[in-house]
């Protein structure tokens, strides 16, 4: 008989040229030589795998796992991705030091058409850290048309029609298929995405990396017009736990707990969706498949879709997020 428990991971790290040191600074992380942009806190993707730390599965890497466990692991709401081949999501924490460039992900049409067996991409951001005066860049300005911005892009000054959303910590964006987005610099983001790592630059500041502005201009979704941040829709209340949804599309959907010192939260995972936490702030302990994990803050922990019932106690007043697919 199986035993499914709490998993956790060593992360796999990016150096990309945008990165920086504030994962160490910040949180403690051990970090090689030189940048950090991106850690691949949960990963099972061609470009980056993540291996199990714990347990009797320790060193196993998450693919290999998820050809043994198949949808006892993701869940029957993944089959999608099993039949693919895929882990469902993908977990990141990005240290944007300097701004990431202005893209766009495809959806899962065009990705499939265009670029293999890779999926679409729809994500979103929890901002960990800000700098004074940081912002994202999310969507285009009023006005805006796909003959203008891409006469804008070659004249290299896109600028002008990039509508700027100022942030702080704590803050939420979604990110759909097809929103023309930019991380600027000055912030540490916790990324709940698709798994895939399909990305269309269309401007990059100055630096010389490949831009792919055909692709960008046939998924660039120009109808969307100076959003907005994305609101915490509450949803329930229990003694020393409050807890809100973040973001729901129909590839996962991520709600925000705030836990007071000692609360517990008791759920279950019964084969439909496997569950990921994560601890913003404060630390907590896992409990299931008769094995416990701590999360210190930043730590996620994958429970299997066949795990059974579980608990989350916080040890101090703790903030963590759930991930769990629709």
């Amino acid at each position: 008989m199986t035993l499914f428990y709490p998993l956790l991971f060593t992360p796999k790290l990016k150096n990309y040229v945008w990165g920086g040191r504030n994962l160490e600074r910040l949180y403690g992380r051990e970090l090689p030589d030189g940048i950090t942009a991106e850690s691949w806190e949960i990963a099972g993707h061609e470009d980056g795998t993540t291996r199990v730390s714990n347990g009797p599965y320790a060193g196993v890497w998450l693919t290999e796992l998820q050809a043994e466990w198949g949808l006892d692991l993701i869940g029957t709401q993944a089959r999608w991705a099993y039949e693919r081949g895929k882990f469902p999501l993908l977990i990141k924490l990005l240290d944007a030091q300097e701004n990431l460039s202005v893209q766009v992900h495809p959806d899962d049409a065009y990705a499939l058409a265009h670029e293999g067996n890779e999926l679409g991409k729809t994500e979103m951001w929890v901002v960990l850290h800000a700098e004074p005066d940081a912002a994202v860049i999310l969507g285009v300005k009023s006005g805006t048309t796909p003959e203008q911005f891409r006469q804008a892009i070659a004249e290299d000054r896109p600028e002008p029609f990039l509508h700027r959303l100022p942030v702080q910590a704590g803050d939420v964006v979604c990110v759909p298929a097809g929103s023309l987005h930019a991380i600027l610099g000055g912030l540490v983001l916790a990324e709940i995405q698709q798994n895939s790592n399909t990305t269309y630059r269309v401007y990059d500041w100055g630096r010389p990396r490949p831009l792919h502005i055909e692709k960008a201009l046939q998924v660039i979704n120009f109808e969307q017009v100076a959003p907005v941040l994305t609101r915490p829709q509450p949803t329930s209340h229990a003694p020393g736990i409050s807890k809100a949804t973040l973001c729901q599309n129909r590839y996962f959907i991520t709600e925000r707990l705030e836990m007071a010192a000692g609360a517990r939260y008791e759920g279950e995972c019964r084969g439909r969706t496997l569950e990921i936490w994560g601890t913003i702030s404060g630390a907590a302990v896992v409990t299931g498949g008769g094995q416990t994990v701590s999360l210190p803050a930043i730590q996620f922990t994958l429970l299997p879709a066949q795990l059974g019932d579980y608990t989350i106690t916080a040890t101090h007043s703790t903030t963590l997020l759930r991930t769990y697919l629709p």
